[in-house]
């Protein structure tokens, strides 16, 4: 796996059996999408590991997953805790107006007064629509995320956001 930009897509959680299947918490939209992306650069402290993924599934209400060279409970539980990332590259193209959260977070947000309102610190799932969260100086905004109607630019290369959001909301 090349040096790119890399992507936090989940973290090993536990074990599944004793032929070193582990757990693994999916920040992916569809949670058993992250066996599909492989190899997965996993991660703790100081440590980084390349492993690649043979097989993985839903299980109840978790994802699974089979790593090559991981091939008893001992060797998975060893693995407990390891973030999951993969490159960009991996991932699939998106249509315009589209954009990874990950890519989203740390734009500057400014409303069409151009009053700057912070940066965007955070996402979330709502069902609705998503919502995006940009802390100021002095507030917080949770703006939903509702392309050309609440979120009316967005400059991935500038790394702003422009929004049509009231400062004192």
């Amino acid at each position: 796996m090349t040096e790119q930009k890399k992507l936090h897509i989940g973290k090993i959680s536990g074990v599944f059996g004793i032929k070193g299947w582990v757990k693994v918490f999916s920040f992916t939209g569809h949670r058993e999408n992250i066996v599909k992306y492989s190899p997965w650069s996993i991660k703790k402290n100081a440590a980084t590991q390349i492993v690649e993924v043979i097989a993985g599934q839903l299980q109840g209400q978790s994802v699974v997953a089979q790593l090559k060279g991981v091939n008893d409970r001992n060797a998975a539980e060893m693995l407990i805790g390891w973030d999951i990332y993969v490159d960009y590259t991996q991932l699939p193209s998106l249509k315009s107006g589209e954009y990874y959260w990950s890519d989203l977070i740390g734009l500057d947000v400014e409303n069409t007064e151009g009053i700057f309102l912070g940066v965007i610190e955070s996402l979330l799932e709502t069902g609705a629509n998503d919502v995006i969260i940009v802390q100021g100086e002095e507030r917080q905004h949770a703006i939903p995320f509702i392309h050309q109607r609440t979120v009316l630019d967005v400059d991935l290369e500038a790394r702003k956001m422009r929004v049509d959001w009231d400062a004192d909301f």
